[in-house]
């Protein structure tokens, strides 16, 4: 049987063509592809061959969102069948940063689908993907894979809401309802918080709605001085200069913002000086620790309606077609790929 996979070979070309098995490294296990989704990143390669300012030096299949079942264990304590969550964070296990328990700060990580890792590896775009038996977590039968896929995503979201330190009962507003900002908004509904979302596209803020925020406003359409000083935590997952500011204003006097976005200086002012003058605690977040594992258990508990936030599904070989249609904009939530059987 020919197996497939998709390859970006350019900047806004995708090919599919077959894929060849090899050896199985030593300590992998050999996956067969059942959904992944996908995410802003591989959006940036998509579009631009680069993104953050990483140029990919060659063809490279992206995805990183994923998740699978095992086909060969290879001598691991994983089974033929198993369903498994995919954590694409390879760390190295021993610099500072991994005794510390900070995998995402590994100064020696391999990351699937991306350019930061040279040379570069295949990401989980593919019909057949050999990955180390340590970063598969399998779950329990009854598991939706269109659920699964989401453990990755949402383990970031989880992570910015950590560094926030979101907890039940605070006030949280969520500027920005992208893929990431809906994760973030359910994330922080499952833990008990009371969210507010904010975004300027009225059918993202009915999706947010729909996945846990209590209240939602449309950029333009509100006074913000109605909800200066009223938040506890605000996750800035816009990306946008002009949501940021929102997030200095809205949150209280020595509240935290907890940047979840890749926000891009341009010309626009930061106002700086509200974090002079109310103590804000401004936090970055990058990728995920130990968040891996609750975003699985979140996955597994069922407390997440992930159906709400799946825009559309897509087969593998049109991999191309989906990228194009995020590339377009309109959808609100994830875009998955079904892998063959799903």
């Amino acid at each position: 049987m020919t197996m497939l996979q998709t390859k970006l070979t350019a900047a806004q070309r995708v090919e599919t063509m077959a894929q060849e098995d090899g050896p199985i490294a030593q300590g992998h296990v050999r996956l067969r592809l059942a959904v992944a989704s996908l995410c802003g990143t591989d959006l940036h390669y998509y579009a631009h061959f680069a993104n953050a300012g990483f140029q990919l030096q060659n063809a490279v299949t992206l995805g990183h969102e994923a998740c699978a079942y095992v086909v060969d264990p290879n001598g691991s304590d994983l089974c033929a069948g198993q369903l498994v969550a995919l954590n694409p964070i390879m760390n190295c296990q021993v610099c500072e940063a991994c005794l510390r328990g900070e995998e995402n700060l590994c100064t020696a990580k391999k990351f699937p689908g991306s350019a930061t890792t040279v040379p570069h590896l295949d990401g989980f775009f593919r019909e057949v993907i050999d990955h180390p038996a340590r970063c598969c977590r399998p779950v329990g039968e009854g598991v939706n894979p269109r659920h699964l896929t989401f453990a990755e995503p949402m383990a970031c979201a989880l992570h910015a809401l950590n560094k926030g330190g979101v907890s039940a009962g605070q006030q949280v507003l969520v500027t920005g309802c992208g893929p990431m900002g809906l994760l973030a908004i359910a994330g922080a509904a499952a833990r008990g918080a009371h969210v507010t979302a904010l975004e300027l596209r009225p059918g993202a803020v009915e999706v947010a709605l729909k996945a846990g925020a209590e209240t939602g406003l449309i950029g333009g359409q509100f006074d913000e001085g109605e909800i200066e000083k009223c938040f506890d935590v605000v996750v800035e997952a816009s990306g946008a200069i002009p949501a940021f500011n929102t997030a200095l204003k809205a949150v209280r006097p020595k509240g935290r913002v907890s940047i979840l976005s890749n926000i891009q200086l341009r010309e626009a002012q930061v106002m700086l000086h509200l974090v002079m003058l109310k103590e804000i605690e401004i936090v970055g977040s990058f990728q995920f620790n130990r968040e891996f594992e609750e975003a699985v258990q979140l996955v597994e508990s069922g407390a997440v309606n992930f159906d709400v936030l799946t825009a559309a599904t897509y087969p593998l070989e049109q991999a191309g077609e989906a990228l194009a249609a995020m590339a377009a904009g309109g959808a609100y939530g994830k875009i998955l790929l079904l892998g063959p059987g799903a």
